[in-house]
């Protein structure tokens, strides 16, 4: 984990996210404490509720039937 203070991390703010967006966490101090951290947001898979259109189309009652011969 790279510590650096809060007048370095505003010099070097693109270069501390790449960092941070590469997979290492980076601590901001302010006077020799932690006050923030920069580190990488995960994705997360979208999981598609189910249902979603229930209600908003009717399927006609003759749907699976077999198609006329002409």
């Amino acid at each position: 984990m790279k510590r650096v203070n809060i007048s370095e991390a505003k010099a070097r703010l693109s270069q501390l996210v790449e960092e941070a967006a590469s997979g290492e966490d980076v601590v901001i101090m302010r006077a020799g404490r932690p006050v923030a951290r920069l580190t990488r947001l995960e994705k997360k898979p979208r999981r598609r509720p189910l249902g979603l259109l229930d209600g908003r189309f009717k399927i006609p009652d003759d749907f699976n039937r077999p198609l006329p011969e002409e």
